[in-house]
């Protein structure tokens, strides 16, 4: 059946309530883009995440330092949630400005068709989770900025995620506190991003008892771990956020490079999805009958 977005995820915010209920961990793979988000889906995943990270890189080319502006976010979340099932969690960045910025993202994220939105307390401009030099908001103010998430979301089910980039300015300590008092005023889930080791991923469920999202980012500051580990330390949603990325810019490269020096590419092209896979992925036999169905 062909996909009519908004009607299935409309009910996204209820069917991540359902999974988060379920014993058991949640995995969820980043999409840059539809097309990826359309692969997760197949795949069997039962989320898909879209991240600032991956978005500004597919649409503009750009860096994750704010270039994204709130109503692209917006866009590239209603285009993927118009065409998946699969709920998607959409990154809100810092709200995007002040407590009145932070609702009217809230409320354009769910009526994009978003299932959950992330939101953190890094300063306005932010930059990604894994750089350098980051600046964090008082607490007291991302305590605001959550109250005010809160109070924005019409479905009572629209997960509100509260991340906190404190780790690397404050410590653990201040990150821990800081989520637990998110959550103590209606955060839905607590995201410490950027752990720095083992023994950091091991203390964060022993002193946070709301359900814990963690960010799975190779090559970043925080150690990875196998999902089943990560699950038995206490963990409910687990995201690679830009691996998506990682792996497409790899095989963008081959194939450049294969048919600089070849001349050719179908020994290549022939390892991946064929034709045939890429038109069934998107379903154009679905469109093509659509003439027959109606006759």
């Amino acid at each position: 059946m062909v996909h009519h977005g908004a009607m299935h995820t409309r009910n996204g915010p209820q069917r991540i309530r359902e999974l988060l209920a379920r014993p058991g961990m949640i995995r969820s793979l980043g999409a840059h883009d539809v097309f990826t988000a359309l692969i997760v889906e197949q795949a069997g995943f039962e989320t898909v995440f879209i991240g600032g990270f991956g978005t500004t890189a597919s649409q503009l080319g750009l860096p994750d330092i704010n270039f994204l502006t709130m109503t692209e976010m917006a866009d590239a979340v209603r285009r993927m949630a118009t065409r998946v099932s699969i709920p998607v969690i959409a990154d809100g960045d810092t709200g995007h400005g002040d407590l009145h910025n932070v609702q009217r993202t809230v409320a354009a994220f769910e009526s994009a068709g978003a299932a959950g939105i992330l939101l953190e307390d890094q300063v306005m401009p932010k930059r990604c989770g894994h750089f350098a030099n980051k600046q964090v908001i008082p607490t007291q103010e991302m305590v605001l900025r959550i109250k005010a998430a809160v109070a924005a979301r019409s479905d009572p089910n629209f997960l509100i995620f509260a991340r906190t980039d404190a780790r690397q300015m404050n410590g653990l300590d201040d990150a821990i506190e800081r989520v637990n008092r998110c959550c103590d005023v209606g955060a839905d889930i607590a995201f410490i991003e950027a752990p720095e080791s083992r023994a950091e991923l091991e203390e964060i469920p022993k002193r946070v008892h709301h359900p814990l999202f963690v960010n799975m980012l190779t090559g970043g500051v925080t150690p990875i771990l196998s999902v089943k580990e990560l699950e038995q330390l206490g963990y409910k949603i687990v995201v690679c956020p830009i691996e998506s990325l990682m792996v497409c810019a790899r095989a963008m490269r081959d194939l450049c490079e294969a048919w600089q020096t070849t001349g050719r590419v179908d020994q290549l092209a022939a390892q991946a999805l064929s034709f045939n896979e890429v038109k069934k992925l998107l379903g154009v036999e679905e469109y093509l009958r659509l003439r027959e169905r109606l006759s």
